[in-house]
C-alpha cells in the first residue's frame, strides 16, 4: 500500500508540469492581447502601452514567464488577475463553494435515481423496463448540455415559472458569505427557510442539467456490475437455499456489485467539479467555470494559468483518493498492490 502510494505521488508531479504547460501554451495561441483589450486600440500612446506590458510581465520571454508562473506556483502564488487585480488563488477560492456545491447536488442527483433503476432494470432484465430505462439513459448520456440546459430554461422557468434562469438566490434575501454554500449560508442567515427554498430553487435546473450524464453512467454501471454479481455460483447457491430475492439482490450481489459504481462515482464527481463550464454559463451560475471562461475572453493570463492548474490539483486528489478507497474497499487491489 506505502509503495503505491508513493508511486502515485511521484507521477503529480510530472503531471502537473505537463498540464502547466499546457496552460501557459494554449491561452497564448489564442488571438487577442490583453493589454489592448484593457485600454482599446485607439486609447493609449506605444509608450502607454509598452508601460503597461512591461508592469505584467509581457514583455519578457515566453520562457523566462513561464519559469516565473511555476516559480510561484511552486510557492502557491499563482498571480494576481490582470482584470481584477486581486489574487488568483482568493478569486478561486470565493468561486470554488458554488461549484462544489452544484456538483455535490448533481451527483445526489444520479446516485439517488441512478443506482435504484439500474437495480431494478438488471433485475428486470429483457423486460420491458430495462429496455426503457436503458434507453433513456442512452439519450440522457447523449444530449449535449448547453442543449439540455437551455430546454430546461424554456419548459421549467419561461412556461411555467417554476424556477428561477440564473444566479444564486433572489437579490431579495441578503446573505451573508459564511461558508460559501448558499444553502448553508441561507439557513443561518436570519431569512431562515424561505431563503433555504430560494437558493434550492435556483439550484434545481444547473444541477439537473450537469447531473444528467453522471445519472446515466450511473444507471448503467449499475446494471451491468450488478448483472456479473447476479451470474456467481453464490448468489445461485443462496436462491438455492431458500432466500427471497430482494434478500440475495441487497444484502449479497449489492455488496460485490457497487464497488465497480463507488469508482465510477468518485471519477464523476471529480469530471462534475471541473467540467461544469458549459451549465455554470448556461444558467450564469457564479463558479469557477464561469470564471475561466470570462478569463478567456479578457485574455486573463493568470487566472486562466492558475485556474487550469487548481483544477488538475483538484482532479488528482479526487483520483488519488478513489484509488485509496478502492484499495481499503476491495481485497483483491490490496493484493496487487502489495
Amino acid at each position: 500500500m506505502a509503495a503505491s502510494l508513493l508511486k502515485r505521488l511521484l507521477v503529480i508531479v510530472p503531471t502537473l508540469l505537463g498540464v502547466s504547460i499546457l496552460a501557459f501554451g494554449l491561452i497564448r495561441l489564442v488571438p487577442g492581447d490583453p493589454v489592448l483589450l484593457l485600454i482599446g486600440e485607439r486609447g493609449a500612446s506605444p509608450e502607454v502601452y509598452a508601460e503597461m506590458r512591461a508592469n505584467l510581465g509581457l514583455d519578457q520571454s515566453l520562457l523566462n514567464q513561464y519559469m516565473q508562473f511555476v516559480g510561484r506556483a511552486v510557492t502557491g502564488d499563482l498571480g494576481t488577475s490582470i482584470i481584477s487585480k486581486r489574487p488568483v488563488m482568493e478569486e478561486f477560492l470565493d468561486r470554488f463553494p458554488a461549484t462544489v456545491e452544484l456538483g455535490f447536488l448533481a451527483m445526489i442527483l444520479a446516485i439517488a435515481i441512478g443506482i435504484p433503476v439500474g437495480i431494478v432494470a438488471a433485475v428486470k432484465r429483457n423486460s420491458f423496463l430495462d429496455y426503457f430505462f436503458i434507453g433513456v439513459s442512452l439519450i440522457g448520456y447523449s444530449m449535449p448540455i448547453f442543449w439540455w440546459g437551455l430546454i430546461l430554461i424554456l419548459v421549467f422557468s419561461v412556461s411555467l415559472g417554476w424556477t428561477p434562469v440564473s444566479g444564486r438566490i433572489d437579490v431579495l434575501y441578503d446573505i451573508e458569505p459564511v461558508t460559501g454554500f448558499m444553502l448553508i449560508d441561507s439557513l443561518l442567515s436570519e431569512e431562515g427557510w424561505p431563503a433555504f427554498w430560494d437558493a434550492l430553487r435556483h439550484l434545481a435546473l444547473p444541477a439537473m442539467a450537469l447531473g444528467t450524464i453522471p445519472l446515466a453512467v450511473v444507471t448503467r454501471m449499475t446494471r451491468s456490475s450488478l448483472l456479473e454479481v447476479l451470474g456467481e455460483d453464490y448468489i445461485r447457491t443462496a436462491k438455492a437455499q431458500g432466500d427471497g430475492s430482494l434478500w440475495v439482490v441487497c444484502v449479497y450481489a449489492m455488496r460485490n456489485a457497487l464497488i465497480p459504481v463507488v469508482t465510477v462515482i468518485g471519477l464523476m464527481f471529480g469530471s462534475i467539479i471541473t467540467g461544469a463550464i458549459l451549465t455554470e454559463t448556461i444558467f450564469s451560475w457564479p463558479g469557477i467555470g464561469k470564471w475561466l471562461v470570462h478569463s478567456v475572453t479578457a485574455r486573463d493570463y493568470p487566472v486562466i494559468q492558475g485556474g487550469i492548474l487548481l483544477i488538475a490539483c483538484l482532479v488528482i486528489m479526487i483520483n488519488m483518493g478513489v484509488d485509496l478507497m478502492n484499495s481499503l474497499v476491495n481485497p483483491k487491489l490490496r493484493d496487487l498492490q502489495s
